[in-house]
């Protein structure tokens, strides 16, 4: 049996190995006599040892091996836990989880372990241990060393390896029709936010000049932000090495890029002869089952006791099941209009029955596809403390709420503005301690970052007890780059003034940081969380500290929203945006900055016409003089929608306008109602500047 079967199994037991050995190193720092600390990562890397080796990946297997040595002399009392020998160990963890990383792209896990190895070895002789160097480009080795310099020919025939016969054959008759073939690998900036952005804008720009037959990891992983640093395209173009280049440089965010063109001719003679040791380097069907833990692997954590009680499935299946279920919430809207119409007792009952049951089966399918935020923070403690040294700082990071559940879509794309936003705190919402001394304030700084339900919505807050915003510098700015005009300065409140964070480009930073700059793609985050149905916003006392606030919904899929009748067409106003529902007589529409508006509870609030902004035609139908109106609000900011009627709530599901309808200006996706007719859903956001 091949060892094929087991991989996911091996990738999902691993990353939960390497996040308890992460949680338990960063324990150990804290308590570094604590014996029982070091047994459980030793457990947990010798279980990982155990499946690694099982599984044929050589380089994992031997860290692990050399990681349980120096923690079984620990944990005998012969070694005593200290900073270089913490430091050694994280970076261990950090090689096995781009090992890890690689396999579950498809790579072999292959990684070159010799330096932190011999850093290990010095630890268990008691040397001491010497940072390892920056690794080499292999333009630098092959400059200081000619003979050893790798044949450029040679290592674009290994990447080829790659190919199945069908790609070799189609760059074989791309070459023989005078076009060319080159293998790009993109690096991206570690401080870039949005990582699968950035690859789609390079994959679009290089699809503009040929075409690409091949990335590595696959488009999809490339979408779904599943690569770390970098990646690989192979281009079939007329265009020359240099037009390639640039193309890529051109897109915001990338640190640098290499293109090699690819000799089709060379792998030919080598394709038939290296299929067959790859063929034999597969496991025996006898070898032992990675499922198959060491005996001492069911010690590794108490909560392993319950994990008969669930089972693992793949997420790609809860998204089938809630599609099937979505047919069938259309369906249910239909049979109750019927049922509504047609006026049978015996059927309406039915159909009640009906809508009572698949609403409770409803909430099982999404409560199915929630999980804890614990799986994004878990990643945090380690980055706060590496910043934190980096920085040379005392911070403390405190994590409330980690239970909470959001459903899997959200949760996957969420990380990234979080980590943005903690960088921010740590950098520079966090004073150094001398600073924190003079104010009056312990030396240890604090950053929260907690999570919380309230309603149909879920809330993280981070938080921190730093110097504050400095709006006088913020202010500053956003005149200086023309975000405000020096009128509208004159009027903007402190809230206001804290949000133009969020405005596009302005940054507070005296200098450009590596870790961040307060402001440079806040504008992203938002973006980002905006995308997702959320929204954030930020509250800052000077001297006191800085709230970050970000309001996500529980899930995407099935929304509770308010149908509502513009002419002939209608629309659908999801209920997490709406305040209230009114009518209005004509006499209480007031008019200021030419524009119509109400007063709501003593707030202006601005009307916004659907019929004007999506150019409805009209019915010719007499309306009635009062006006509807359905509020809605994005923060502190609100609007008045102005409709023909209000048709009532309903759950509707949300499907997406496809590829064709990008970037429809107010329209976040659209529903198919009981009736077969499509609904546009507005997107509140948009409408609230």
């Amino acid at each position: 049996m091949e060892m094929n079967q087991y991989l996911d199994m091996f990738v999902e037991e691993s990353k939960e190995h390497i996040q308890a050995i992460n949680d338990h190193l960063l324990e150990l720092e804290n308590a570094p006599e604590s014996i029982d600390i070091v047994n459980e990562i030793f457990r947990s890397a010798h279980t990982l040892k155990g499946m690694a080796a099982t599984m044929g990946f050589e380089d994992m297997t031997t860290l692990t091996h050399e990681m349980e040595n120096v923690l079984d002399q620990v944990r005998n009392h012969k070694l005593v836990v200290n900073s270089d020998m913490m430091d050694v160990i994280f970076r261990c963890v950090d090689l096995l989880e781009g090992m890890l990383y690689s396999i579950a792209g498809g790579g072999d896990g292959r990684e070159d372990v010799s330096a932190v190895v011999a850093q290990l070895h010095a630890i268990l002789n008691g040397e001491t241990v010497v940072q390892a160097a920056p690794k080499v480009l292999p333009e630098d080795s092959a400059a200081a060393n000619p003979e050893a310099a790798p044949d450029v020919e040679a290592s674009a025939a290994s990447r080829l390896h790659a190919f199945d016969q069908f790609e070799i054959t189609v760059l074989d008759q791309s070459v023989q029709a005078g076009h060319q073939a080159y293998w790009i690998k993109t690096s991206v900036r570690d401080d870039c936010v949005l990582k699968a952005a950035r690859a789609y804008m390079v994959y679009d720009n290089l699809e503009s000049l040929g075409e690409v037959i091949k990335t590595t990891p696959s488009v999809q992983d490339l979408e779904e932000e599943r690569f770390e640093k970098s990646f690989e395209i192979v281009l079939i173009t007329r265009e020359s090495q240099e037009k390639i280049e640039s193309t890529v440089l051109n897109v915001s965010e990338i640190e640098g890029v290499e293109v090699e063109l690819i000799d089709i001719h060379l792998y030919k003679a080598d394709h038939l002869r290296e299929a067959k040791p790859q063929a034999q380097a597969k496991p025996a069907a006898g070898t032992k089952q990675a499922g198959a833990k060491p005996a001492d692997a069911d010690k590794s954590a108490p909560k392993k006791a319950a994990a008969g009680k669930t089972i693992r499935v793949d997420i790609e299946r809860l998204d089938v099941l809630m599609n099937l279920f979505s047919e069938l919430v259309i369906d249910r809207g239909r049979l109750e209009q019927l049922a509504h119409e047609l006026n049978k007792s015996a059927l309406t009952e039915t159909v009640e029955h009906m809508s009572r049951i698949s609403g409770d089966l409803q909430s099982i399918i999404l409560t199915m596809r929630m999980v804890p935020v614990e799986q994004v923070f878990n990643r945090f403690p380690r980055m706060v403390r590496d910043l934190a040294k980096e920085l040379n700082k005392k911070i403390n990071l405190e994590i409330i709420g980690a239970e909470t559940e959001l459903d899997r879509t959200v949760i996957d794309e969420i990380g990234d503005p979080l980590v943005h936003l903690l960088r921010n705190s740590l950098d520079h919402g966090v004073e150094p301690a001398d600073r924190r001394r003079m104010a009056g304030k312990p030396e240890e700084g604090l950053v929260q970052l907690k999570a919380y339900h309230s309603g149909n919505h879920v809330f993280i807050e981070v938080k921190d007890d730093g110097a504050g915003i400095n709006r006088e510098k913020v202010l500053a700015k956003a005149l200086d780059k023309g975000v405000v005009t020096e009128q509208q300065a004159q009027s903007l409140t402190n809230k206001q003034i804290d949000e133009l964070l969020f405005a596009s480009g302005l940054s507070t930073a005296d200098k450009i940081s590596d870790i961040s700059g307060r402001g440079v793609g806040l504008d992203v985050v938002k973006t980002k969380i905006e995308s997702l149905g959320g929204s954030v916003s930020v509250d800052s006392n000077p001297g006191v500290g800085t709230t970050f606030l970000i309001q996500l919904p529980l899930t995407l899929s099935i929304i509770s929203a308010m149908l509502v009748q513009v002419e002939d067409e209608k629309y659908a106003v999801p209920l997490s945006s709406i305040i209230e529902t009114a009518v209005f007589s004509p006499d209480q529409i007031m008019h200021a900055h030419r524009q119509d508006v109400i007063d709501f509870r003593g707030r202006v609030v601005p009307l916004v016409s659907l019929k004007s902004l999506f150019s409805i035609p009209d019915n010719g139908i007499a309306k009635e003089e009062d006006i509807s109106v359905v509020i809605v609000r994005k923060g502190d900011k609100m609007a008045g929608l102005v409709v023909d009627s209000f048709i009532g709530q309903q759950e509707i599901v949300l499907k997406s306008l496809g590829k064709y309808l990008t970037n429809v200006f107010a329209v976040s996706g659209a529903t198919i109602l009981g009736d077969g007719q499509v609904a546009l859903i507005i997107d509140c956001n948009a409408l609230i500047k």
